[in-house]
């Protein structure tokens, strides 16, 4: 029999809805399809492309019409950075209705990642830049264009993903969200604090927590949104999530959030991530619930 290293039983069936491959502009361990054929080989139900740059439904539409028959299903989406046109709600209809035949547009779509007010502070950019990032103010009064972007992904009942902002945004994001019917709601909570994840959790948002995070790959900087190579120091550690594992509790989704360069390819990163996740203590049934069962509920994925 095959060599099968630690944790692949963990991967059976598994979605990881955060994966990042080639095309781009850094280095990648994976194209498009080498990331869906490593996923069907290990046994994957889904992945989730993503891209800090453009619409991924289109890759994913491709992936599918090619490989479809491996038994490993793509989707994707759009970040809605400045490169794919911006926050906007031409941007997010025309993502929703991007690929070919019905079901192949995006089953996300984003406010930006990497052009957010919170992420240009830590990553330490100047002032002319910060006025161009999305945020939402302090009196937590969610921009017009993002509640039509909301009532959009209500209406066609796609995932509205918060983007990379703090917890406080979120939170305003996903009350705003809930108000206007969206029940598929995506935050990234790795640096949130715990009472914001309950809060989220409350509203009946999905909070992901990923592998890159916790990664040597925060040590370099990468090409996010322009030329300049920008980087967030990174101090946290398996320890440091399980307390906000907890607290998602049931709503809690677990990724890679791998496909640079430095790391090992997707497939393989995330298995490291879930013999760490393991070691705190979390059971394979509670595995099984972070890895399958609420990416399929979040993502509509059979």
């Amino acid at each position: 029999m095959p060599y099968l290293p630690p944790g692949s039983h963990l991967l059976k069936g598994a979605i990881d809805c955060h994966v990042h491959c080639a095309p781009h502009l850094n280095g990648r361990s994976v194209n498009v399809f080498e990331a869906v054929r490593q996923a069907a080989a290990a046994g994957m139900k889904a992945i989730g492309i993503m891209c800090n740059f453009q619409n991924t439904s289109g890759f994913a539409a491709l992936a599918n019409d090619e490989l479809g028959h491996l038994g490993c299903h793509a989707f994707g989406g759009v970040i809605m950075q400045p490169t794919a046109g911006g926050v906007t709600l031409e941007v997010a209809k025309a993502a929703i209705g991007y690929g070919y035949g019905p079901g192949t547009g995006a089953r996300f779509v984003s406010l930006p990642t990497h052009h957010t007010r919170y992420i240009a502070e830590r990553e330490g950019r100047g002032p002319a830049f910060l006025e161009t990032t999305f945020q939402v103010p302090e009196n937590n009064v969610v921009p017009d264009v993002v509640c039509a972007i909301m009532d959009l992904c209500a209406e066609r009942d796609v995932v509205f993903d918060c983007g990379h902002v703090s917890g406080r945004e979120a939170v305003a994001l996903a009350e705003e969200a809930k108000k206007r019917g969206v029940t598929r709601i995506r935050t990234h909570g790795s640096r949130y604090s715990t009472d914001q994840i309950a809060a989220i959790v409350a509203l009946g948002g999905y909070v992901e927590l990923s592998f890159f995070i916790l990664t040597h790959a925060t040590q370099v900087g990468l090409t996010h949104v322009d030329e300049e190579k920008h980087k967030i120091s990174s101090a946290s550690t398996i320890q440091d999530f399980t307390p906000r594992i907890r607290a998602a509790g049931d709503r809690c989704i677990l990724s890679s959030d791998a496909g640079v360069f430095l790391l090992p390819p997707p497939v393989e990163a995330f298995r490291e991530y879930l013999l760490l996740v393991q070691s705190e203590g979390f059971s394979d049934a509670e595995l099984r619930r972070m890895t399958s069962t609420n990416p399929a509920a979040l993502f509509g994925i059979d």
